[in-house]
């Protein structure tokens, strides 16, 4: 079985989701995993599925023939298993402006952290008519990176932008 990544967007409308998973069950394949989501009225996503071998082509070929639809890009998988280590976990709230993930981000890469999930959102503030940012973070500590060292780094980050962090 090959494994292949689809990154997909398209303009939001009903049908979107089902006109993908026709084609991959009409080659026999698996619908593994997916993140979708309507961002802004267009449609977008990532899809983890797995199919025959010997129906990768002419299901990289049906895919073409959505666009206009969905626009399709596959990937091939390289199948990595998820690497030794630890995870850490936190979440991102406070009043929203540019460079936040940028920030975090940085935080992040210079500790020698790998990002496995990012998800954010923007939503009005109660009672105070601004705008929040809101971010849930999973990360993969490598072996030998210093995790106590790491989410101080984090700590200290959102103190100077002005956010709270919670972790865990």
């Amino acid at each position: 079985m090959a494994q292949l990544v689809l990154t997909l967007v398209g303009d939001d409308r009903a049908g979107l989701v089902r006109s993908l998973a026709d084609a991959v069950a009409t080659h026999g394949g698996n619908w593994e995993r997916s993140e979708l989501a309507e961002l802004a009225g267009a449609f977008a996503g990532i899809v983890l599925i797995s199919v025959p071998d010997d129906s990768l082509a002419a299901l990289t070929e049906e895919l073409k023939s959505l666009d206009g639809l969905l626009y399709i890009t596959p990937h091939a998988s390289r199948g990595a298993a998820a690497p030794a280590g630890e995870k850490l976990s936190f979440t991102v709230l406070g009043n929203d402006h540019p460079g936040i993930v940028r920030d975090i981000t940085r935080a992040l890469v210079d500790h020698g952290l790998s990002i496995d999930r990012f998800t954010s959102r923007t939503l009005e503030a109660p009672m105070s008519g601004g705008t929040l940012f809101e971010a849930t973070v999973s990360a993969h500590i490598p072996s030998g990176v210093d995790a106590a060292e790491a989410t101080g780094a984090l700590e200290r980050i959102a103190g100077e932008i002005q956010v709270d962090l919670t972790v865990g």
